[in-house]
């Protein structure tokens, strides 16, 4: 008899729509108060420098917002669009570092050069275990998937792309 194999859940037509709807509204959500905090919190840490040079006789202004703004000069527009969808990705999504990589250079995913998909990859700031935890905690939950499985779905070539020692370090830390 020839019985249908069947596809695996991440292969299906609804898994793959509800994981674009995901995708869209992360990206949707990440506008610029991210970036806005940021040079808030620089310029934060320039006052008190500030300050504590000031307590000392000589009063410093150093103009912090200027050199991380040429510093963001120097780097190519699509460089930084990049690195600002990575960190959607990263850390909203929980993605891995070679899952990012793959989502940033698709055709079908954000189409950047490689140079700028490694650039995003190598200046984003995120957490490689907590988002494979992250990751294991949604499928655990969401899925109802044993450790084993959660384990192979993580570190898949077609799955999330996690290294083993992030997907063991998932696993060690998945609530009981």
């Amino acid at each position: 008899m020839n019985e249908k194999q069947k596809k695996p859940f991440y292969k299906k037509w609804w898994f793959i729509a509800i994981v674009v709807v995901v995708l869209i509204a992360a990206i949707g959500g990440g506008g610029e108060d991210d970036t806005d905090n940021s040079v808030q919190k620089t310029e934060q840490t320039a006052n008190v420098e500030n300050e504590t040079s000031e307590g000392q006789g000589e009063k410093t202004e150093e103009p912090v917002e200027e050199s991380s703004e040429d510093a963001q000069k120097d780097i190519p527009k699509e460089y930084q669009s990049a690195l600002k969808k990575a960190d959607a990705y990263a850390n909203s999504m929980y993605m891995s570092k070679a899952g990012l990589y793959d989502q940033l250079t698709s055709e079908h995913g954000e189409n950047f050069s490689k140079e700028a998909a490694q650039y995003a990859v190598d200046n984003i700031e995120a957490d490689w275990k907590e988002n494979a935890l992250q990751k294991a905690i949604t499928y655990q939950d969401d899925m109802a998937m044993s450790p084993d499985a959660i384990y192979d779905q993580l570190i898949s070539e077609n799955g999330e792309q996690f290294t083993e020692e992030e997907a063991s370090y998932a696993i060690d830390n998945l609530p009981k």
